[in-house]
């Protein structure tokens, strides 16, 4: 094999990862124009996060993604280590203790918790190829890989990245051939928990669910964000209403705009031309993952990929469906798109371990 070949990336998914990172900081350019004329704070430091988050890529698509795996035990000890520290010496907002905050930049360790989880999970696969097909592997699985995280990040409160964990469980297992039987089986039970789970949430958070169901319930408190966000996507039209002249945006009528409903930017100023644009570079974005997990013959390395892939794919539709009211609000960032370090680190860093796996196949 030769060694220089191993750092070519592979184009097509660096190249679609580079126009969704692109497109994301023109919206939080606009964005942050409610809060200054010029270039600001926000739209450097994501610039910033940016630059640190293509670090990250390039050194991951150069690591064997192996080494990871084989050191799955210590990863999980990690992942669980720094979700609890969080719960002591994390800083908070409102009612939410999430981040761990250094000088002034505010890390959010469950975002790259969602890869470790990845990780994690795809060695326990790979090492139980011959017993997948048994309930109790799934079991397994969900009492000891993926509950304990998941208990943690509901700790913080956190309950839209802990959502996350679920479709990336469900999926990698049935890709690696797991009997529908038994994951319905599985989802049976932690449906039957949800009554018990109401109970745990807070006020917020119980507020965004009931809003969800009628949103004229609290139009100017809980419900004030979906509403204006519906009217900033209603507004947009076809053609949208240009570049920084969006109104439900730069009247500061929208909350979280340049976060959590980043999307309804862009459906404001692009209108549903820019919007359908976007999501189908998502879907070939998504397809190129597909793409890379079918084409390797390591398990391993088809299961992180499915993952990431899941990953992906929870957090646009989840996250797209909440600013149109088809979701309850639940603080999941749009990939690439969303303002915020922790998330955009994570995200490219999940390009950089796919496009890993993809060297390593290509160059066997």
């Amino acid at each position: 094999m030769n060694p220089n070949k191993r750092e070519k990336l592979y184009l097509p998914l660096l190249v679609l990862t580079g126009i969704l990172l692109f497109i994301g900081l023109v919206l939080i350019f606009s964005a942050s124009r409610v809060i200054s004329q010029s270039l600001s704070a926000l739209f450097g430091r994501q610039i910033i996060w940016a630059a640190v988050g293509f670090a990250a890529l390039a050194w991951l698509a150069r690591i064997n993604f192996h080494l990871w795996t084989r050191n799955a035990g210590f990863l999980y000890f990690i992942m669980l280590l720094i979700l609890a520290l969080v719960l002591v010496f994390g800083h908070g907002r409102a009612e939410t203790q999430r981040w761990f905050k250094l000088g002034a930049l505010y890390l959010q360790p469950s975002e790259p918790a969602k890869i470790l989880f990845i990780f994690v999970l795809a060695n326990y696969i790979a090492r139980h190829k011959e017993t997948i097909l048994y309930f109790s592997t799934v079991f397994i699985a969900a009492l000891f890989i993926l509950l304990p995280p998941l208990f943690l990040i509901l700790m913080q409160p956190n309950l839209g990245t802990a959502f996350i964990l679920i479709p990336i469980f469900f999926a990698m297992f049935y890709i690696a051939g797991a009997p529908k039987k038994n994951l319905f089986a599985l989802s049976g039970m932690g449906l039957a928990s949800l009554p018990v789970l109401w109970f745990f949430l807070k006020t917020y958070q119980k507020q965004r669910i009931m809003v969800f169901l009628n949103p004229g319930t609290d139009p100017l408190g809980a419900g004030y964000n979906l509403l204006q966000s519906k009217i900033a996507i209603g507004s947009g039209g076809f053609f949208g209403k240009g570049f920084l002249r969006g109104t439900q945006t730069h009247l500061a009528f929208l909350p979280e705009h340049h976060t959590d409903f980043i999307f309804s930017v862009l459906a404001e100023e692009w209108g549903f031309l820019g919007s359908a644009i976007l999501l189908f570079i998502y879907l070939v974005f998504l397809m190129e993952i597909l793409k890379i997990a079918s084409c390797t013959r390591d398990r391993a390395g088809t299961m992180i990929a499915v993952g990431c892939g899941a990953m992906f794919a929870t957090q646009v539709f989840v996250n797209i469906a909440m600013t149109m009211g088809f979701w309850p609000v639940v603080g999941i960032p749009l990939p690439f798109l969303s303002y915020g370090g922790s998330s955009l680190i994570t995200s490219l860093a999940a390009v950089g371990i796919i496009l890993n796996i993809k060297n390593r196949e290509t160059f066997i």
